[in-house]
């Protein structure tokens, strides 16, 4: 794929086949108003009475109807080594993206998806769940949070990081997958994260997701938290 699908100066929302409720939609809707569909996604947009601007994927899990209500939106890529969360995700050129409907579905599916956001790095994704974002810190990663806010770390490669403003900071430690991890950490000023490679996921409470799109150096187009 060396043209991407869907070209966007905005945010894009990028809708998979988890449950997504019409809160969450309409919040992601807020920072990135583009809505693309990954596969199954696509149903999820039109029982909410969304029409998304492309489907993206494999096409083995959107229903007929889905088919037929969207042709012409469809982009099939028939190749089965990545999933369609990758598809979709390398077909988008934006500032960054958010993921719906990607955590809290199927366990093998979220680590997939968290897989997909370490391979690529240069992909802003940011997966909003139930309760929490989550995305790959980049190498650097400033953030302005209420004392007190959750702020989870997880190594997907052995690495070491540098840290201020957490309680308990990362200097010093080992982290790896199976090794030290870096969860329910908590913030005690203003965070600096820097990494020295992209292989640490952020996992902060989704009503500060404004922050973390600041944080990484992003625009959001609301205000808040």
């Amino acid at each position: 794929m060396n043209q991407p699908i869907v070209d966007s100066l905005q945010g894009v929302t990028l809708v998979g086949g988890g449950p997504v409720t019409a809160a969450a939609l309409a919040r992601a809707r807020v920072f990135a108003p583009r809505i693309v569909a990954a596969d199954s996604g696509a149903d999820r947009l039109l029982a909410r009475g969304v029409m998304p601007e492309a489907v993206v994927g494999d096409m083995d899990s959107l229903s007929a109807a889905a088919k037929a209500r969207l042709a012409g939106r469809l982009f099939r890529i028939a190749e089965q080594e990545t999933t369609d969360f990758d598809k979709a995700l390398r077909a988008i050129a934006a500032p960054f993206v958010l993921g719906l409907g990607f955590a809290g579905a199927r366990a093998d599916h979220g680590l997939a998806v968290l897989n997909t956001l370490v391979r690529h790095p240069a992909r802003r994704c940011f997966i909003l769940g139930p309760r929490d974002v989550t995305f790959l810190c980049p190498p650097e990663l400033r953030l302005e949070l209420p004392r007190g806010t959750r702020l989870s770390l997880f190594p997907m490669a052995p690495m070491r990081a540098h840290s201020t403003g957490l309680r308990w900071p990362l200097e010093g430690l080992d982290f790896a997958p199976d090794g030290m991890i870096g969860t329910s950490n908590e913030v005690s000023g203003p965070v600096h994260l820097v990494m020295p490679a992209p292989k640490m996921l952020v996992m902060l409470p989704l009503r500060h997701l404004a922050a973390a799109l600041r944080g990484c150096g992003l625009q959001p187009a609301a205000h808040g938290g």
